[in-house]
């Protein structure tokens, strides 16, 4: 097949900095500019470094946001399809259903647009009602506007199709992670291997990092637990968390890169309690890796994890409590799931297979 022209739009950017979207526009460009093909990424310029024209082979295309919690993404999406519409791209991969609006502009010069949705934005916590509204119209724009829809879940997938009719072309994400012994991170915060349980994700309220903390205060152990992560807007809901008055539980900040590559290689317990989005990173990042996974029981997680992982309920929090408790207290009654977890995310996860799956799409 011959060398394709990408534009990835509607993330903050790379090097990744920030969450899945920003690792997917990373992982995916990389790998296609390995494979013989020209892609360029738009970054937003409060996330990316001042001056940076590229990353490993993929060209970097800096432009301005307004920094509010509710124009951010529609901003630089907004300017970066109008620059787009300047360069002699094939293909633009737009991500984001809330981006929906902005895909009829190159389709109107006939390039192909190709709109990963993502999750169900408009159920998260953080929105008002006109984002929400912004986001539910945005759906069926996903339907009229992108030449195809990509799904990242078969969860997600079966809701367009039943809700609008859509068809869409579901393509999960990918999972890589180098194991690194313990280091620089672990000797700041004072750990060791194994003798911490990890929570990685954006501090926002759909991801549930309260319901964590309130039932790890409830745990009988000597173990420490990380949150990691921040959000750019959610600085009273961080400082709420911030009072527990349980010393076991730290709050290192966002770490990305090798760092936190090491506190996922030298994790006890990986503990996932994401409540809206397809497939999420951190959570095939800790398969791969090997991790015992104890995560909360929506469809969307337990379509990713399947019988290699503990899924505990959200509402019923003496029953989550209490399987948590034996993953403290009888680690050799789970000890077959973390070989388990790892081979479904190599054998169903691969960035190689992902990154086939949008060429094959492009292609066609």
């Amino acid at each position: 097949m011959p060398p394709l022209r990408i534009a990835i739009v509607g993330t903050r950017g790379i090097p990744a900095n920030y969450g899945g979207f920003e690792t997917f526009a990373q992982e995916l460009s990389v790998r296609l500019v390995r494979r013989g093909h020209e892609v360029t990424v738009y970054c937003r310029r409060h996330y990316c470094q001042s001056g940076r024209k590229e990353f490993q082979g993929v060209r970097l295309a800096v432009l301005p946001a307004i920094r509010h919690k509710y124009l951010d993404t529609v901003s630089h999406t907004g300017l970066s399809i109008l620059h787009s519409m300047f360069c002699p791209f094939d293909i633009v991969l737009v991500c984001n259903a809330a981006n929906a609006p902005f895909c009829f502009l190159p389709r109107g010069l006939g390039r192909k647009v190709v709109l990963n949705v993502d999750g169900l934005e408009r159920n998260r916590k953080k929105w008002n009602f006109l984002a929400r509204l912004h986001y539910r119209a945005s759906e069926r724009l996903a339907c009229l506007l992108p030449t195809e829809v990509v799904t990242d879940a078969r969860v997600i997938q079966t809701y367009f199709q039943e809700r609008y009719g859509q068809a869409s072309t579901m393509i999960p994400y990918g999972s890589d992670i180098t194991l690194r012994p313990p280091g620089p991170v672990l000797a700041r915060l004072g750990l060791s291997g194994r003798d911490y349980y990890l929570y990685v994700s954006r501090l926002e309220p759909e991801n549930n990092a309260h319901l964590v903390i309130r039932l790890f205060e409830g745990l009988r152990t000597d173990r420490k637990l990380l949150v990691v992560g921040d959000a750019p807007y959610g600085q009273p809901y961080i400082a709420r968390l911030k009072e527990t008055a349980d010393r076991r539980i730290l709050f290192p900040g966002a770490i990305y890169g090798e760092g936190y590559e090491e506190l996922v290689s030298n994790t006890y317990c990986y503990i996932h309690a994401t409540e809206v989005g397809g497939t999420h990173p951190a959570l095939v990042e800790n398969m791969f890796a090997g991790n015992l996974v104890w995560c909360l029981n929506t469809p969307e997680n337990a379509e990713v994890l399947g019988e290699t992982g503990l899924l505990f309920p959200g509402d019923a929090p003496e029953r989550a409590l209490e399987l948590l408790q034996t993953v403290e207290d009888e680690p050799e009654r789970w000890s077959g799931l973390p070989a388990a977890a790892r081979e479904r995310a190599r054998a169903a996860y691969s960035w190689d297979a992902v990154v086939q799956a949008y060429l094959d799409l492009f292609h066609k």
